[in-house]
C-alpha cells in the first residue's frame, strides 16, 4: 500500500499537477472562527467597528493597484475588503482561488454625487463600462477595512526537462 501511494505521489509531481500554497498577505490572519458574508450584509450595523475574518473565493482584485479584493462566500454574496494603497498588493490574477480575509467591517455613505464617482472609478479600474442610470440616489457600501489575508495560490506548474 505504501508503494501505491509513493507510486501516486511521484506521478503527480512528474505529471506537473498544480498544487496551492497558502501565500500571507499583511499580517495574515490570526482569527480561527469565520463570519458569513450574508450575516454581516444581513445586519451589518452589528458588525460595525468589529474585526472579523471572511472565507469564501476571489470574485474580483483591483487591476490597478491591487488594492482592494471582492470576497464571495457559498452564498453567493460578496464583500469588499480595501487595504490602503500600497500597503498591502492583492495579486492581480488571483480571481478564483480561495481566500481567508481578515479586517474591521466599516460603513460607506455615498452621496448621489460621490456614489458616481466612485462607480466610474471603479470601472476605470478594471477596464470596464459604467452605466451612470444605475445610481438613482445616495448609496451605503459595507467593506472590511484590510489587516490581513491568505490566499491559496496555485503553484507554477513544474516541467520536466528532457
Amino acid at each position: 500500500m505504501r508503494n501505491l501511494f509513493v507510486l501516486f505521489l511521484a506521478v503527480l509531481i512528474a505529471s506537473g499537477v498544480s498544487l496551492a500554497k497558502d501565500k500571507k498577505f499583511g499580517k495574515g490572519v490570526n482569527l480561527t472562527e469565520s463570519t458569513k458574508i450574508s450575516k454581516i450584509l444581513e445586519k451589518p450595523e452589528e458588525f460595525l467597528g468589529k474585526t472579523v475574518m471572511v472565507e469564501g473565493e476571489v470574485a474580483e482584485v483591483c487591476q490597478k493597484a491591487g488594492c482592494w479584493i471582492e470576497v464571495k462566500d457559498a452564498s453567493e454574496k460578496k464583500i469588499r475588503v480595501k487595504v490602503k494603497d500600497g500597503e498591502i498588493v492583492f495579486p492581480k490574477k488571483s480571481k478564483g482561488n480561495k481566500i481567508k480575509a481578515e479586517g474591521m467591517v466599516y460603513e460607506l455613505k455615498l452621496s448621489k454625487e460621490d456614489a458616481l464617482e466612485y462607480y466610474e472609478h471603479v470601472a476605470e479600474e478594471q477596464g470596464t463600462k459604467f452605466d451612470p442610470t444605475t445610481i438613482t440616489g445616495p448609496v451605503t457600501l459595507y467593506q472590511i477595512k484590510g489587516a490581513g489575508a491568505v490566499i491559496d495560490v496555485p503553484e507554477k506548474k513544474t516541467s520536466k526537462k528532457k
